[in-house]
């Protein structure tokens, strides 16, 4: 054949692409393959036997469909792209997990799964069962709780709870960690295939599992119920309640199922009971319904035969894979136990070790002290006799002080009677010159009326005097005024004036006298005082040196 030739024969492979829940691969495959061939070469990649659970899932036109298996797969309505996409998924679902499902593999697919569905609200949980079976599926991803490694945020890039949960209550992410936390650590010891196991056991108690919805109408114009495909039966659904089915039919009294373009019938096991007729919008939902019927009612059925030789072989296995890996696990735990006392055990030597390192420490520590202790004692015994000799000293120059201040207590006690006696003397004195101010004053102002008294009497004699002249000796005498007749008093009473101005002198110098004699002794007594006053200001400034030097 020619190069030419080569190039223009289409090839024989086409690729196509192979999604899990949590891989991908690629695969060639022969252009005469049909779907169980290539779902077969997945399960082998897979090392999957549990095949009839699974199926290959592709979109077409917005509508999920699968697979067939006894179809060419170029020759199915399938993407036309390069390569081909296909999802493996379960499309069965067993009744009971823990009997049905014998693989590791299996379990873990379907624990995917079903973790998927409840994350994106394709299953309804309450709230208190999301938080437990997030925290089995945090045991199944760590392995257990140890509060030294798993510091709190270790779940933050997780996603474990669906979002209408997180909104439905005003919680923190801190919150819910302490929450799904809390159940975590309850979990200790549980493998990854026995905590999958637990959240497939708490999952499948949920009123969605494994439920396929459909929308039906019971005319061909009206799509007002719901029509949901599970393991145990057909269940007719209202609208708006996915949880509790209007009515359900068991696989176990279903008769016959027929599907002819958009109608679908079912007959119930009892000829009696009413047949029910429903309508779909389109001939490939009534063809995927019916398919996922006769699915189901296979497995049903087979459930309940004796199993085939490969099951045996397979729970035979699964028994002592279970047991093997029970023991396995039990003698991890016994290592494990035996590990941790041992860590315990070298924790406690290195405790005790650091204990005895520690007390050795302070006892050399303690021994230290007491030398520099025993060294400052001398020290201090040193000073303490230093200061003995000091205070002995310091004692006598203080008994030396005591006798010198009583000394001059006595002494400041004389000068203090002294001036005391002094100011005693001082204040008599200033009272005897104010008695005797005021004896002198009042003998200065009778002078000073008998002077008065005189100078009046003087006068009155002079004009007495006067008037007899004038009456004996008119003729001698002419008229003066009363200006002449102090003249006439000179010329005439000569003797008797002289006389009087005699006294008068007399008694004005006798009271200068006096005066000067007073302003001699009051002049003697302030300066009496003020040798007082000084001497008494010296006296209280030697008090004042006394009490300071005290």
């Amino acid at each position: 054949m020619s190069i030419r030739g080569l190039k223009k024969k289409q090839p024989k492979t086409f690729k196509v692409r192979i999604i899990t829940v949590d891989a991908e691969m690629e695969f060639s495959c022969e252009m005469k393959w049909k779907g169980k061939d290539l779902f077969d070469l997945v399960c082998r990649a897979l090392g999957l036997r549990e095949t009839w659970f699974f199926g290959l899932q592709y979109t077409m036109k917005g509508m999920c469909t699968w697979l067939k298996m006894d179809k060419k797969v170029l020759d199915q309505e399938i993407p036309k792209e390069d390569p081909i996409s296909f999802h493996f998924l379960a499309k069965f679902y067993p009744e009971k997990v823990e009997e049905e499902l014998l693989q590791e593999i299996t379990q873990h697919l379907f624990f995917l799964q079903v973790k998927k569905q409840i994350l994106d609200e394709e299953i309804y949980c309450s709230p208190e069962a999301t938080v437990l079976l997030a925290s089995y599926a945090v045991q199944a991803k760590y392995g257990d709780y140890d509060p030294n490694f798993h510091e709190p945020g270790f779940l933050a890039h997780d996603e474990l709870l669906p979002k209408r949960v997180l909104r439905q209550y005003q919680l923190t992410a801190e919150m819910w960690e302490e929450k799904i936390t809390a159940w975590y650590a309850e979990h200790r010891g549980i493998a990854r295939d026995e905590a999958e196991m637990n959240y497939l056991k708490i999952a499948q108690d949920l009123e969605m599992y494994g439920v396929n919805y459909f929308p039906i109408a019971q005319n061909k114009n009206h799509t007002d119920l719901l029509l949901g495909v599970d393991a145990k039966g057909i269940h007719i659904y209202s609208i708006n309640n996915r949880f509790s089915p209007n009515k359900s039919f068991e696989w176990s009294s279903i008769r016959n199922i027929s599907c002819s373009e958009k109608e679908l019938t079912i007959k119930p096991l009892d000829k009696k009971a009413e047949v029910f007729k429903f309508f779909s919008s389109q001939l490939k939902v009534n063809k995927l319904i019916f398919q996922l019927c006769i699915g189901n009612h296979d497995l049903f059925m087979r459930r309940r035969k004796v199993d085939s030789i490969e099951i045996q072989q397979m729970k035979a296995q699964a028994r002592e894979e279970k047991a093997r890996k029970k023991m396995e696990s039990q003698r991890l735990a016994r290592e494990k136990q035996l590990r941790e006392e041992a860590e315990r055990a070298k924790e406690e030597l290195e405790r005790r070790l650091f204990q005895l390192e520690d007390e050795a420490r302070q006892a050399n520590e303690a021994l230290l002290r007491s030398q520099e202790a025993a060294e400052l004692l001398a020290e201090k015994a040193q000073i303490a006799e230093e200061e003995a000799k000091l205070l002995a000293q310091n004692a006598a120059e203080a008994e030396q002080e005591r006798q010198r201040l009583e000394l001059t207590a006595l002494k400041s006690k004389e000068e203090k009677r002294l001036m005391e006696q002094k100011m005693r003397e001082a204040e008599l004195i200033a009272v005897k010159l104010v008695k005797e101010s005021d004896r002198r004053a009042k003998e200065a102002e009778h002078l000073k009326q008998d002077l008065h008294e005189a100078r009046e009497a003087e006068r009155k004699a002079k004009q007495k005097l006067l008037d007899i002249t004038r009456l004996n000796y008119p003729h001698k005498y002419p008229q003066y005024s009363p200006g002449d007749s102090r003249d006439a008093n000179f010329d005439k009473g000569s003797i008797k004036l002289d006389l009087k101005d005699i006294d008068l002198k007399r008694l004005s110098f006798e009271i200068e006298r006096e005066r000067l004699d007073y302003l001699e002794k009051s002049r003697k007594f302030e300066d009496r005082l003020k040798e007082l006053k000084s001497e008494i200001h010296a006296l209280k400034l030697e008090e004042k040196q006394a009490g300071l030097c005290s």
